[in-house]
């Protein structure tokens, strides 16, 4: 039976516009999902590669169909994008002329409730994005101590009532596990007051982001892959990220002044002696965001930002 896929892909003329794609030249698409950047990139290549990578089975399954046209061109990895140093090095690729990575989760995995991404549909708690991985959100919501449960919240959600829904889910697993989103859910209306869930975002959705950011270790894997994809830029490549949540764009904008100014010296020194070399340019000073069109019929693009890196020579 062919997975349905449904996704709507994200800024994606402002990413090929950013990509400045050469048709003989290699690019990865580090989050491959359902295939649609993925598909614009490869349409334009001629004599070129594409690298598609994704660490969900069900992703290449659907993706592959969507691309069935294109197959010529790319070559197909599961893996995280995290380990891009490495995943090149296997396939003989020293340097690339651009990268994207679309990061968070997309929108077939909020759609597929058994996955448990989503605090709209009552599922078991998983949130693996690698599905052959052990370590789910169940471990969490369930051997996690208070305080590291405070922690993550507060973290990786800039979750407002952290301390409150980390006593309220600890009390309530010592009655008996917490095994489903449902329940969760309704743990976390309990902890939020009242009075601030009547404004703003659903009260379980920062929650929920910060369980699957620990979950797949995305924060580290995102600074991990700036790091290798920016070394493994051609002068004039370009690396294009898009990320939906403020903690996500920060680490991508620090991490991309750093790679522009690498300098370490202290601001008081007439000259650089630290001898550290730029080994980027950055390309959007503010990032890109999605056009009144896009939101108009993608809402969840809402929150996107685009930052676009550029590959110098050394």
């Amino acid at each position: 039976m062919a997975l349905e896929f449904h996704h709507i892909s994200v800024l994606l003329q402002e990413c090929m516009d950013g990509l400045c794609i050469q048709p003989e030249g290699i690019y990865v698409d580090g989050t491959m999902g359902g295939g649609g950047h993925s598909l614009e990139i490869a349409k334009r290549l001629n004599g070129g590669r594409l690298i598609c990578i994704d660490q969900d089975e069900n992703a290449h399954a659907a993706a592959k169909e969507r691309l069935r046209n294109e197959l010529d061109k790319i070559t197909f990895v599961r893996d995280n994008f995290g380990n891009i140093g490495a995943i090149l090095d296997n396939l003989g690729i020293e340097k690339i002329d651009g990268m994207l990575l679309d990061i968070g989760v997309s929108s077939h995995q909020l759609d597929e409730a058994e996955r448990g991404f989503s605090y709209q549909q009552d599922a078991p708690l998983d949130m693996r994005m690698d599905t052959s991985k052990p370590f789910s959100a169940y471990d969490v919501v369930n051997t996690y101590s208070e305080e590291e449960l405070n922690r993550i919240f507060f973290t990786y959600g800039e979750e407002r009532w952290a301390k409150r829904i980390a006593q309220f889910i600890v009390a309530e697993r010592a009655q008996h596990p917490i095994m489903t989103t449902g329940e969760l859910v309704d743990i976390i209306k309990k902890a939020v007051p009242k009075g601030a869930r009547k404004d703003g975002p659903h009260p379980a959705k920062r929650t929920f982001q910060a369980i699957r950011i620990e979950v797949n270790g995305e924060l580290d894997v995102l600074e991990r892959a700036i790091a290798q994809a920016s070394a493994r830029l051609k002068p004039g490549g370009r690396l294009c990220i898009i990320t939906f949540h403020s903690l996500e764009d920060r680490i991508v904008k620090e991490a991309f002044r750093k790679q522009e100014n690498p300098c370490t010296c202290p601001p008081q020194f007439p000259v650089c002696v630290c001898g550290k070399k730029p080994t980027g340019r950055i390309i959007t000073r503010k990032p890109i965001v999605p056009s009144k069109e896009e939101l108009a019929v993608n809402h969840r693009s809402r929150s996107a930002k685009l930052r676009i890196l550029e590959g110098v020579e050394e």
